[in-house]
């Protein structure tokens, strides 16, 4: 049975705002069906184990998506109890030996991972794990914040990027512009892929985008959520 790991944000402050964020909810929900209408098996983590902040604002702008409201009150389990990142990811050998369980690593977005997966060792041991076992390395909108910094090796400051030379896209500069957050985040998502030497194409503000390089699949927003999770599975089927 094809299978997934799934990792969520456990950051719920945005920024110096005081607003909650979190995960995005149909960055979550519609991978999530795609996944199972295909017969994955779905285990989720996060960097500090068991309940995950969901982005409140996800909620209320897709309170009309059948999807996600599904999924907001029928998975509570899947997104509230999750494995701590510790667990299986505490060092290289750790991640190494998790990475041989799944068949994809999938990252949903929200802010959440701009502030805690994009700085989070452990998070960055099983990506680099998942990229040289040849595994699927996915993430949908901010989801990318979790791999723009990922190295070979994320003990050797000196290690090339996992990104360095891939065709890549996340949520744009300026889709951050657009909900005025680019002075409130940490850093510009797109501004930095192209930093590390990835290759970066978009679509439209809010236009679905889907990019596969090789074991690399990447979506640029809310609209290209249910696309990554198709050419997830596509790609575990191959």
């Amino acid at each position: 049975m094809p299978s997934v790991l799934v990792v969520l944000s456990s950051h719920s402050v945005l920024g110096n705002t005081g607003k909650p964020t979190g995960w995005y909810l149909p960055e979550f929900a519609h991978p999530y069906n795609e996944f199972v209408k295909a017969g994955f098996t779905v285990t989720v983590a996060s960097p500090k184990g068991g309940a995950t902040p969901l982005d409140p604002a996800s909620v209320e702008a897709f309170k009309e998506d059948p999807a996600s409201v599904e999924f907001l009150n029928t998975k509570k389990s899947v997104y509230n109890e999750t494995i701590k990142l510790e667990t299986i990811a505490a060092d290289q050998a750790t991640a190494a030996a998790t990475a041989t369980k799944y068949d994809a690593l999938f990252y949903p977005g929200g802010h959440g991972p701009m502030y805690d997966l994009a700085f989070d060792k452990q998070s960055h041991y099983l990506a680099a794990a998942f990229n040289k076992a040849g595994k699927v390395v996915s993430a949908v909108c901010h989801g990318p914040a979790a791999i723009v910094n990922v190295r070979e090796n994320p003990d050797d400051e000196s290690s090339a990027f996992i990104l360095k030379g891939k065709t890549v896209n996340s949520f744009t500069d300026d889709e951050e512009r657009a909900v005025q957050l680019e002075k409130v985040v940490p850093f510009l998502l797109e501004t930095r892929l192209k930093e590390i030497g990835a290759t970066f194409v978009k679509a439209g503000d809010w236009q679905e985008k889907v990019v596969v390089d090789g074991n690399i699949i990447t979506g640029q927003n809310p609209a290209s959520a249910s696309g990554v999770g198709a050419a997830i599975v596509k790609a575990v089927g191959n």
